[in-house]
């Protein structure tokens, strides 16, 4: 399927959610997406598996990357899609194939932009993340990836939200003796003493730390718990996986000796972690954006690949059509003036649109 950069945004928003493309199978998108780039002379295009890249060469001073990526969840019943009102309903319309849309727009309307830029639209970011491509980008091919602002278009509902969260996972075990639940007292149990654990999670308050101007609402929850041997023993062992959802104004290793200290006395191992990233919003390009859209802006509560632009030095915002309490559900949709309203802004940033030749 051939996709028409010049049409309307929601008609494209529309063609793109229509290709299938759940993450692992982007490959027809990622046809149809390189297709319709090579054909505009003033970029350059690159294909790394599923990922594709455009770029602009023109000297300016600034360059500026906007990524979005390709995949979807898989399907529940919600293709093709459909309008309704002033909705556009299907799978990925609002995370995150509206703001791919929109860059794709402006890859073919924007030939004399402000800055320099770099349109990134890559696969596998719903998976685990040894598949994501930007990923690999970062860690193959940075100099594709460098810039002095990016803009990543995940589902904000029409807000800028600045960075992200960093996120920790931990196994917080508590330990005891076994014994034949008959003579309970010659043991202890494992899965009582756990309940220290919890008492802690229970007295835990937020704190909101302001970051860059932003304010951010940490978390520490219990995710999982795991004890027990069989109906007849005292147990052992008892396992509390506890989710950390921090501030950027903490580093892994902060966010780490935190989780030991609250949780001391408890043997404590890390099972999964990633960096959060500040807002940027200082930044000359960064603050341009935010005072030429007019979009209100906000902390990102959660962790998004912003994260992986900050780990090369460039700093990066949310910003995308989409509402993001809809992504992955059945009835995932998309106000069509939202889209609209997207590009404007947009448009109004990196320069003034361009006509089909």
């Amino acid at each position: 399927m051939r996709l028409d950069l010049f049409s309307d945004v929601a008609d494209l928003t529309a063609a793109i959610v229509d290709i299938p493309s759940v993450s692992g199978e982007e490959k027809p998108l990622a046809d149809a997406v390189e297709e319709a780039l090579r054909a505009l002379p003033h970029l350059a295009v690159v294909r790394d598996g599923d990922t594709v890249v455009a770029r602009t060469a023109l000297g300016r001073p600034e360059r500026v990357v906007l990524a979005g990526h390709l995949d979807t969840v898989p399907l529940n019943g919600n293709l093709p899609s459909r309008v309704v009102g002033d909705r556009l309903y299907g799978c990925g319309t609002t995370d995150m194939k509206s703001g791919v849309a929109v860059a794709l727009k402006l890859a073919a309307a924007v030939t004399e932009p402000t800055r320099d830029l770099t349109y990134v639209f890559y696969e596998c970011e719903e998976v685990e993340a040894g598949r994501n491509g930007l990923k690999r980008l970062a860690e193959t091919r940075p100099e594709l990836l460098a810039g002095d602002f990016a803009v990543l278009m995940e589902p904000t509902g029409g807000l800028i939200e600045g960075g992200c969260q960093g996120t920790m996972r931990v196994d917080v075990k508590a330990t005891g003796a076994r014994a034949h639940s008959a003579r309970a007292w010659m043991g202890s149990n494992a899965i009582h003493g756990a309940g220290a654990i919890l008492d802690v999670l229970r007295a835990y308050e937020p704190t909101r730390p302001v970051v860059d101007g932003l304010e951010y609402h940490e978390g520490l929850n219990a995710v999982f718990i795991s004890g027990g041997v069989a109906g007849n023993v005292v147990p052992d062992e008892c396992v509390v996986t506890v989710n950390y959802r921090f501030a950027p104004d903490k580093s892994l290793a902060d966010a780490e000796a935190y989780l030991r200290r609250t949780f001391d006395g408890f043997e404590v191992t890390v099972t999964d972690a990633a960096s959060g990233a500040r807002p940027g919003l200082t930044h000359p390009a960064a603050a341009a954006f935010v005072a030429e859209s007019g979009a209100e802006v906000r902390a990102k509560l959660g962790w998004t690949d912003v994260a992986r632009f900050t780990e090369l030095g460039v700093p990066a915002v949310n910003y995308g059509p989409g509402e993001p309490t809809l992504a992955h559900t059945k009835d995932e949709h998309v106000e069509l003036p939202l889209i609209a309203d997207c590009e404007r802004r947009m448009l109004a940033w990196l320069a003034a649109p361009a006509g089909p030749a």
